[in-house]
């Protein structure tokens, strides 16, 4: 098959499960030259798919076509990235972590722990499911149908990458910061740092990148999440020193947040 090919086929597979979202049930497959309609139809049906089987077939299919798709977007390997000048074990990297290459990358989880349902949502959680691949969400899903319970904040969880140029995701819950940020939120954000941090060494992984957890819809100030983000990996990495764990890359997006961790790692980063 051709990419083509394989992403019209899943379009039509996903769209003929039985339990399709009534709301794409009578959509019509975009024409082959639309290819970027095409591209937002697939990720949206895999988005919004719930957690449920699915074939041997369309994982084969799906995993080709996934693969392609990152060579597409590019990947980036951790071992050409330049450490910070303060510090050999700290990286600051400004991209899209789902094409990092690293031991393991941290997604911001909400407590579901089940991805972002919603079609095209620009958060980190969705795109990860979206790379990934749909067997992300049955991994996840079989974790949670375990635990019984949702993912308490602060805590962490440990999947296969699938899809991804990484080889593990890192799912942690932040914080929601309702009004003014409290000390318990600054405790359970750092917990989401030692947590990811533990896992990572318990599975003798050597390089995590980090997102900036919180920061987005869950509301966390921006320079203060990156001050104890700082904080607490290089506390964490001077209390492990024969962990596995021997870089950790600071991940961000914007260009804001570039400059607020630039400045913290160029200081010694104290709390606001």
């Amino acid at each position: 098959m051709t990419q083509p090919e394989r992403r019209e086929w899943l379009i039509k597979a996903l769209l003929n499960e039985p339990d399709s979202p009534l709301e794409y049930r009578k959509t019509e497959l975009p024409p082959q030259n639309d290819e970027e309609t095409q591209k937002d139809l697939l990720r949206s049906l895999m988005n919004v798919r719930p957690p449920r089987p699915v074939s041997d077939e369309f994982l084969k299919i799906q995993d080709e076509y996934l693969t392609e798709r990152n060579k597409e977007r590019g990947i980036t390997d951790v071992a050409t990235l330049k450490n910070v000048p303060a510090d050999k074990r700290i990286f600051l990297w400004q991209g899209d972590i789902t094409t990092l290459n690293a031991d393991a990358i941290v997604n911001a989880a909400n407590s579901a722990l089940l991805g972002c349902f919603a079609p095209l949502h620009a958060c980190i959680d969705n795109c990860i499911h979206t790379f990934a691949g749909v067997q992300l969400r049955l991994e996840c899903n079989e974790i949670m149908q375990k635990q019984g319970a949702p993912e308490k904040t602060g805590s962490a969880k440990i999947t296969p990458a699938f899809n991804l140029p990484s080889k593990y995701v890192l799912h942690t819950v932040g914080p929601i910061i309702r009004a003014s940020v409290t000390e318990r939120d600054k405790i359970q954000l750092a917990s989401c740092y030692t947590s990811c941090l533990n896992l990572a060494a318990q599975k003798g992984l050597e390089s995590v990148a980090f997102c900036c957890i919180s920061t987005g819809v869950f509301r966390f100030p921006q320079k203060l999440a990156a001050q104890i983000a700082v904080k607490t990996v290089k506390g964490w990495l001077d209390e492990n020193k024969n962990a596995s764990v021997k870089k950790v890359i600071f991940n961000v997006f914007a260009s804001k947040d570039l400059e607020i961790y630039r400045e913290i790692l160029g200081k010694k980063p104290e709390l606001a």
